[in-house]
């Protein structure tokens, strides 16, 4: 049995209350950031921002992330044509080098190493420029200056495990951007309309050990522009799914699990998902594993990037094709 119930939230609300448990009243979803997730404390807490892209010639993975234990900035390229995948990690102890800030949006994520840095910026409309999030990193031989259009709707959800153990996630895919990428002074044109990326945001306390599904997907299918966004395993029994699909910047929440169908043995096989109102597939053209072992700490991440084909069915009960979208599914299994 669920153990809250997922309501609709239209209006701000505090994440948690003043003790540091979760606020009753900040249980459920949206199709804005509301949440103000004024964690407090130190030890379990998690705060990330994870921006995914995907250009005709380029997969990019951004993330910045603060950990308590330590934090990580770390910039991965993929090479769509020659399969070459470039990581460029940087983790120091206590969150040192990253900003990650407990409030509500518009936000600016800041992350500095010796080895480069990171900005997530996010910028109002003006003349010729739509309001969305300015992405600039330099690491490593890599260079990024890009603008991601603001999508619409996103889904913000809460998912808690207990009143000490929970996750305040916003997921926006199918979001627009532009730019120009930079590998080793080569430059790439990020062209608008054929680029996209996926927008992974988190503040939480997690437990310790934990295993999760996410897949991603955009494009444009019949001349409408869609996203689709699916997780699974660590959202169950609690209430509360990540699950939705974005028609043209609109939100539809999928509240029911979804049945993810993988094989860990052959991960470069379909992924195939099905749901009361949905039966989709990821076809991959590259896997990329990501693994470390400290100890109590460990990840061991396996992300396929692919294309979409199936169908998904909004709130009235209208199925839209998502053949071709563009994106990811992946597993992670994680102690931290």
């Amino acid at each position: 049995m669920p153990l809250f119930a997922n309501p609709e939230l239209t209006a701000p609300v505090d994440l948690c209350l003043p003790d540091g448990r979760l606020n009753p009243a900040a249980r459920g979803h949206s199709r804005r950031p509301l949440h103000r997730p004024n964690l407090s404390g130190w030890g379990r807490a998690k705060r990330w921002e994870y921006w995914g892209l995907v250009t005709p010639t380029h997969v990019l993975g951004l993330t910045l992330a603060n950990l308590d234990v330590l934090s990580l900035q770390e910039c991965f390229v993929l090479d769509r044509k020659t399969r070459q995948e470039r990581s460029l990690p940087f983790a120091a102890p206590l969150g040192l080098g990253v900003r990650l800030p407990d409030t509500l949006p518009p936000l600016h994520a800041t992350g500095r190493s010796p080895r480069g840095s990171f900005d997530f910026t996010d910028v109002p409309a003006r003349a010729g420029q739509p309001a969305g999030t300015r992405l600039r990193v330099r690491m490593g031989g890599v260079e990024l200056d890009a603008l991601v259009e603001a999508p619409g709707d996103v889904l913000g959800v809460v998912v808690p495990w207990s009143e000490r153990l929970f996750q305040y996630t916003v997921k926006a895919p199918g979001c627009p951007v532009s730019g120009v990428l930079r590998v080793d002074g080569e430059s790439f044109v990020i062209p608008e309309g054929q680029s996209w990326a996926v927008l992974d945001r988190g503040r939480g306390r997690w437990p310790h050990a934990i295993v999760w599904n996410w897949g991603a997907g955009s494009g444009v299918v019949a001349g409408k522009r869609m996203g689709l966004q699916l997780g699974a395993k660590w959202t169950a029994g609690t209430g509360a799914t990540e699950n939705a699909l974005f028609v043209d910047g609109v939100m539809h929440y999928l509240p029911d699990e979804v049945e993810w169908s993988y094989d860990t043995r052959r991960w470069e096989s379909p992924w195939r998902m099905q749901g009361e109102r949905l039966n989709v597939t990821l076809t991959p053209f590259h896997v990329r594993h990501a693994g470390v072992d400290l100890g109590l700490l460990g990840s061991d991440v396996h992300q396929a990037f692919g294309h979409w084909r199936g169908w998904v069915s909004d709130g009235d009960g209208t199925r839209h094709s998502v053949d071709g979208l563009v994106g990811w599914a992946e597993q992670a299994d994680n102690r931290w």
